[in-house]
């Protein structure tokens, strides 16, 4: 299987038809058919490494004062528990949680409504350890490749640039900010070359990368992505564009 981070975006891009949703549509077309999703998503932050194991996760609204539709959506894929615990198995000796108590956050549940929209594939969520360092994430992401050729799709999901504060709120029109559209070049052009270190080590990247990575939780996804490719493997960019000024929704494919 491919390897593949997204930029998820608002909440709202779950119910909604545009560019970056249809593009993640033709995408799920497009990708061998997985046996089953490792999903790391930027909703998921906690400190502490888990990982579900129930047999039908629930869909988790985690987000306050969007329309009633979106509350209303649901996305019924199954768990996989044997998958759980051969992740469990990879990570080894670190300690890994089966966890039951959370489910799919909007982070998986609102890009897989349009990759999968049969909720056919079972998913399983990895937490992100809010404890660790970036090093910590990319290297966790090496030791998962292995479920690559076990026919598991893993997916990242958070924003290569995700600044809500300077984000354009309802319909007022922002062109991306130069630092955002700075960084997300540099981060395409490190991928390209394979410059895996200083996008680990992102803080070293200046003052574009201050503002577009303000927390973590949202690049760190990426790093799964990147540790779980293949030294070579070429990188191609399905999905595009910037939203609000301050939300890139890049996507980056390896494989």
């Amino acid at each position: 299987m491919p390897t593949l981070f997204l930029g998820h975006g608002s909440p709202l891009n779950a119910i909604r038809e545009n560019a970056w949703t249809r593009a993640w549509g033709q995408l799920g077309r497009e990708l061998p058919p997985p046996r089953a999703i490792l999903s790391v998503s930027a909703h998921w932050y906690i400190p502490a490494c888990a990982v579900t194991a129930m047999a039908a996760p629930r869909t988790i609204h985690d987000f306050g004062g969007f329309p009633r539709e979106l509350y209303a959506a649901r996305y019924a894929a199954p768990g996989d528990p044997a998958l759980a615990r051969r992740v469990r198995e990879l990570l080894a000796p670190l300690p890994v949680a089966l966890d039951e108590g959370w489910g799919l956050d909007h982070g998986t549940w609102a890009v897989l409504c349009h990759l999968y929209p049969r909720a056919q594939v079972p998913v399983v969520q990895l937490s992100i350890d809010a404890r660790e360092p970036p090093r910590f994430h990319y290297e966790l992401g090496a030791r998962l490749r292995a479920l690559r050729a076990e026919g598991v799709l893993i997916l990242g999901s958070g924003d290569v640039v995700h600044n809500l504060r300077a984000y354009a709120w309802g319909e007022r029109v922002q062109e991306p900010y130069e630092w955002a559209v700075r960084f997300e070049a540099q981060v395409r052009e490190r991928l390209a070359a394979g410059d895996h270190t200083a996008l680990v080590d992102y803080g070293t990247l200046g003052e574009a990368a201050r503002l577009s990575v303000p927390t973590a939780e949202h690049y760190l996804p990426l790093l799964y992505v990147m540790g779980a490719s293949e030294p070579g493997e070429p990188v191609r960019y399905p999905v595009e564009g910037i939203d609000g000024g301050s939300v890139s929704m890049l996507a980056v494919q390896f494989g």
